[in-house]
């Protein structure tokens, strides 16, 4: 509990009205969740407005509230705080209601369009196995030390964030490894916290749908790197031409890594099969339970990180040759027949073929591949025909389904990611993801290798508003297992 008076002292308000001794129990920014002695913020997203909630929050029982405009009607026992921009004053009260928990933890963010997940997990499991207690906020879960939570968004909203990081310095912990969303930056739910380093990973055709352009979703990502403080770290990919946008004007002292060019952390991948790769990193050879370029990439981010975080690189490399992948990415599942099945989350078009790149690297001759994959709905369209494109020219066979259609007609997402296809490709077009799975599994014959992309982790699809039980790697297992009865 903290008196608005204190939380004052975090922010510029321009005006307030009513007590400022008036004690806040709790914060919410969702009327439907505030109860006695809540603080309330208005906040204006892109769908509704939380000044048109003002009234139920009070009702509910908030004894203060946050917003740009004051209602017509005021409540003599609330009180009112006049600012700016609600959405900052949220994120500066978050932290200061929390007692700034990010300044007494070793925080490092991962951003990127592809591999924040793999690597923010691989670190928080690195961290563990190196003897710390940690945190972990990612897509998938949501770890504080051992304990798990459910994971709502890649980066949560910024008084849940700043609840969970308190939670984990009470916890114990020392570290926490946290995926940075460009929508989270944008939306400043990373304002206010103080982040000990940051990893870059790549840029590619993603959430265009929310910031309109490329250009802008460059200045969502970099916006990490200037927040970043003097003292801090930044470690980018140049394997990424963008890598070196991020570097651009941050006050922390900026590493490079590399697979191909000069830089700080070098890896050459030597050998690979289907159970794992040989690594050389900073001139060491290592072995590791991964395949794919694109994991020796995020694992050098990994041996970068925590190098840069103090660790004996003989002991990180150690651990790392001990590391496991994360659920959903690059996942195989074996039938009893001959036939491998690859379930990943690659669901943009940079993504998509990096995981067929190491596919065809790794597959024997006269192996065939099948693709399976789609897009969601209510996101980028724009990427739509350039997954069609990828997945009819590298595939022998690419089957096109349904992802999540949200609110969309799957048959006009369908349209979109068909338009796409190379003439003359072999491509099948079957709506339903079961369905698809399912004939996917019938025509591959023993030493093809089926790829099932998009949804990886995910044990749910999303149709129409309703969330309803799928997992890829569910419907593939009992896919082969049919195929023995």
């Amino acid at each position: 509990m903290k008196r608005l008076s204190d939380l004052l002292k975090q922010i510029k308000p321009l005006q307030v009205v009513g007590s400022c001794e008036r004690e806040v129990r709790a914060l919410s920014f969702d009327s439907r969740e505030v109860g006695e002695g809540y603080c309330f913020f208005a906040v204006r997203g892109t769908q509704v407005d939380g000044h048109n909630f003002i009234a139920k929050a009070t009702d509910a029982g908030a004894s203060v509230v946050v917003c740009e405009t004051l209602p017509e009607a005021l409540n003599e026992q609330v009180s009112y705080v006049v600012v700016e921009d609600s959405t900052a004053a949220m994120a500066d009260i978050a932290a200061a209601f929390y007692d700034n928990p990010s300044h007494a933890l070793t925080l490092v963010g991962v951003t990127g369009t592809n591999g924040k997940t793999t690597i923010a997990t691989l670190l928080y499991d690195m961290f563990t196995a190196l003897g710390y207690r940690a945190g972990l906020i990612s897509t998938v879960v949501y770890r504080v030390g051992s304990k798990t939570l459910t994971s709502t968004h890649t980066t949560p909203d910024v008084i849940r964030l700043n609840a969970m990081l308190r939670e984990m310095v009470d916890e114990g912990c020392t570290h926490c490894f946290m995926e940075v969303s460009s929508h989270s930056v944008v939306q400043q739910r990373i304002r206010g916290l103080r982040f000990r380093g940051a990893a870059f990973t790549n840029l590619t055709h993603d959430h265009l749908d929310y910031h309109g352009t490329f250009a802008e979703y460059i200045k969502a990502k970099k916006g990490l790197f200037d927040s970043l403080e003097k003292g801090a770290f930044a470690v980018v990919n140049v394997d990424d031409r963008n890598g070196e946008v991020m570097l651009q004007n941050t006050r922390a002292k900026g590493y490079r890594y590399s697979l191909r060019a000069a830089a700080d952390f070098k890896c050459k991948l030597m050998e690979m099969h289907f159970d794992g790769m040989l690594l050389q990193m900073d001139g060491n050879e290592v072995w590791v339970n991964f395949l794919g370029r694109f994991n020796a990439s995020n694992l050098l981010a990994v041996y970068a990180v925590a190098v840069l975080l103090g660790e004996p690189r003989e002991e990180v490399l150690r651990v790392l040759s001990m590391l496991h992948s994360v659920a959903g990415r690059f996942e195989p599942v074996r039938s009893a027949s001959g036939k491998v099945a690859i379930v990943d989350y690659a669901h943009t078009p940079d993504a998509l073929e990096n995981v067929i790149d190491t596919i065809d690297e790794i597959r024997g001759e006269g192996s065939r591949l099948i693709v399976v994959c789609g897009c969601g709905g209510d996101r980028d369209a724009t990427k739509r025909p350039e997954m069609g494109k990828i997945a009819s020219e590298r595939a022998d066979v690419a089957i096109f389904t349904s992802d999540n259609p949200r609110t969309e007609d799957p048959e006009k997402i369908l349209d979109d990611v068909v338009r796409g296809a190379v003439a003359g490709a072999q491509t099948l077009r079957i709506s339903d993801r079961r369905q698809a799975i399912a004939t996917a599994a019938m025509l591959a014959q023993a030493g093809d290798i089926i790829l099932i992309a998009g949804k990886g982790h995910e044990d749910y699809q999303i149709i129409g508003r309703e969330k309803i039980h799928f997992d890829d790697r569910e419907e593939i297992r009992a896919a082969f297992e049919r195929e023995q009865k």
